[in-house]
């Protein structure tokens, strides 16, 4: 424990179980005094329950630092002002969000209601935006440097049967690199991580089976998962808050244990110029050969199965 972060002020959302808790713990370890906040739903976002975050409280406090619990859901406006709100009002100031809450409704595309689709756009997307919406506000207005660390997934970058989990997880992404950009000037920081963990939404009994209907293969890719911890995640997810890491603004990392990336910010890797008006045989002249001559279908037509 090095206090890299005493006296500062966190909120933590989703911090009940899991990648939150282990984040929470993580900060707390640094000297942070933090908001657990967690709805205490299930992995689909239903139910609530108290329990996880006042747990989550209790550990924190025992290992002598400060914490708080708010058990508001993310998914409504006015939480994200309740918890700038219970920060101010408990340890007048704020310095830390950290944006972890979600769910999953994972469904292949032609079977996803639309009801489906939408609550986790709405957990994800709409539940990072209401957060950051009101501590930005703070953070401007207080001239109050501070720094935000949201939550992205593997995921985002393409993985059957989660159309709507992926487009939350790059959707947090893009909000990430354009927050970044609008409230540098402020003295504000937000990055991204793609944490990799064991929990319970990576290990439900639906994840289980899935990997088992994969064969053999499946089943080492789940061996692999279950080493995972989600103790693994916090401690960079804190190091990002410190002042070392004051260089770091818009970017986007691939965390899991042992292993720490940094991914490029999106670049064109082929490209193909012309002083002429564009037309489909020019298209089919320049970039056929130019640009994805060498790209290759992954995913090509299967053949029906037999039986």
């Amino acid at each position: 424990m090095a206090n890299r972060l005493k006296g500062r002020v966190a909120i933590v959302t989703g911090a009940g179980r899991g990648i939150g808790r282990g984040e929470a713990l993580a900060l707390a370890s640094e000297g942070a005094i933090v908001i657990i906040n967690d709805f205490g739903g299930a992995a689909d976002g239903t139910g609530g329950a108290k329990g996880p975050a006042q747990e989550v409280v209790d550990e924190i406090k025992k290992m002598g630092g400060q914490a708080m619990a708010n058990y508001d859901n993310v998914v409504e406006y006015a939480t994200g002002e309740k918890l700038v709100k219970q920060a101010l009002d408990n340890f007048g100031k704020l310095d830390i969000v950290v944006n972890n809450a979600g769910i999953l409704r994972d469904r292949m595309i032609f079977n996803m209601a639309e009801e489906e689709f939408d609550a986790v756009i709405a957990v994800h997307v709409k539940g990072h935006f209401n957060l950051m919406r009101h501590a930005c506000t703070y953070f401007r207005q207080a001239r109050q440097p501070g720094v935000i660390v949201n939550t992205s997934s593997t995921s985002g970058l393409g993985n059957v049967g989660q159309t709507n989990y992926a487009a939350a997880k790059e959707g947090i992404v893009g909000m990430t690199r354009t927050v970044a950009r609008e409230m540098g000037r402020y003295g504000v920081r937000v990055n991204a991580i793609r944490p990799m963990a064991a929990t319970r939404l990576t290990l439900s009994d639906d994840m289980r089976q899935r990997f088992a209907r994969a064969g053999e293969e499946g089943m080492k890719m789940l061996a692999e998962l279950e080493k995972q911890v989600p103790e693994e995640i916090g401690p960079f997810v804190a190091w990002l808050c410190t002042d070392e890491a004051a260089n770091i603004n818009g970017r986007t990392f691939l965390v899991r244990a042992g292993y720490i990336g940094l991914y490029s910010e999106p670049e064109i890797v082929a490209a193909v110029e012309t002083d002429k008006p564009w037309t489909v045989d020019l298209v089919s002249q320049l970039v056929r050969k130019q640009v994805t001559a060498n790209l290759v279908n992954e995913w090509p037509l299967q053949p029906p199965k037999e039986g």
